[in-house]
């Protein structure tokens, strides 16, 4: 590896695992912590991305321009240099804003969390760095920049709200999960490219007519009125209705509007039964509850795979969910568990 004024750069052969469409991608870590650094670069190593590296002694931004990374993953705290300005400086100069920024800190702290929503950032890990998860979080925002770098100017700015929209959420991190969660049990189930398209294109979309809901109800920790309720079931018909514009996109539509469906019919907005209800927005559902289940929201801690599994397991005994995407769905799981021991 070759120091250049305290960045470094590491090529490496790329793996094939899985890694296909990303592993031309490149990385740059910015940790003063050699150890830290070190590790964090071999993890990425292992799944094959051309890595970037910088103590924070040099000039951040200007490398940034003149290499663009498709990612970088910076320390919150360095001897040099404060990560959230850094990050703030990269979010806002227009030629390299769109690069995903993933913050790391040694300690889940809410306020470093709200610090790095404020200054842009696109996703926060705590450090020692779990290989699983940062190579799910990676590949989830490196696919998620050439998607943006592929859409259309209305495509552009449905996304910008629906970033907006998220960032008001106390998990910022959610639709990016989704997303990953999305190609993932896609590729599982070998559904065709343009039907995972359609779920990760929902993943960062499906809520966007909440924009409409306010916060007051939005946000409230307690129980909702019936009025409240109703309130936010609108947010399906809203979002379907502000995505309308989505030209090349118009399988989206229906995972948006029937996301909420229930296979005994008594979901919403429609009371759809059974097959009537889109197969793809059959799938996104279970993907939207599993992610909501395993995050830590305001008020509940998250729950683990087995159990946020054995908590779809019973709703389908309910009713609530096809029987043989659930079925899919825990073997998905169950698979991944597997391979992350």
């Amino acid at each position: 590896m070759n120091q250049i004024s305290g960045l470094r750069s590491t090529n490496i052969n790329f793996s094939a695992v899985n890694h296909s469409n990303y592993a031309s991608a490149r990385i740059l870590v910015i940790d003063d912590h050699p150890l830290s650094r070190m590790t964090a670069v071999d993890l990425l190593s292992l799944d094959g991305y051309e890595v970037l590296e910088a103590d924070g002694e040099s000039p951040i931004v200007d490398f940034v321009i003149e290499h663009k990374p498709d990612l970088v993953l910076l320390d919150v705290m360095m001897s040099y240099l404060d990560g959230f300005e850094i990050c703030r400086q990269l979010k806002q100069d227009e030629r390299i804003n769109g690069i995903p920024i993933i913050l790391m800190a040694v300690a889940d702290n809410r306020e470093y969390r709200r610090k790095g929503v404020e200054v842009g950032s696109d996703d926060f890990l705590i450090k020692p760095l779990d290989r699983f998860e940062l190579a799910t979080r990676v590949k989830s925002l490196i696919q998620q920049k050439r998607l943006n770098e592929g859409l259309d100017q209305t495509e552009q700015v449905l996304f910008s709200i629906a970033k907006a929209v998220e960032s008001r959420s106390s998990d910022s991190g959610s639709c990016a999960r989704i997303a990953s969660l999305a190609q993932a049990f896609g590729e599982y189930l070998q559904l065709s490219e343009a039907e995972i398209n359609n779920l990760v294109f929902a993943a960062h979309l499906h809520d966007i007519g909440t924009i409409a809901i306010p916060d007051a109800v939005m946000l409230k920790k307690g129980e909702l009125t019936a009025n409240e309720t109703d309130l936010i079931r609108q947010h399906v018909l809203i979002g379907e209705k502000i995505c309308q514009p989505l030209r090349n996109r118009r399988g989206v539509l229906p995972i948006i509007r029937n996301h909420h469906e229930r296979w005994d019919g008594s979901g919403y907005p429609d009371g759809l039964v059974g097959k009537e209800i889109p197969y793809l927005a059959q799938i996104f559902q279970i993907l939207d509850i599993y992610d909501a289940l395993t995050s830590d929201r305001p008020h509940k801690q998250a729950y683990t795979p087995a159990q946020a599994i054995e908590i779809i397991t019973e709703e389908t005994s309910k009713g609530w969910r096809n029987p043989k995407i659930a079925e899919a769905f825990t073997a998905f799981v169950q698979t991944t568990m597997q391979h992350q021991n």
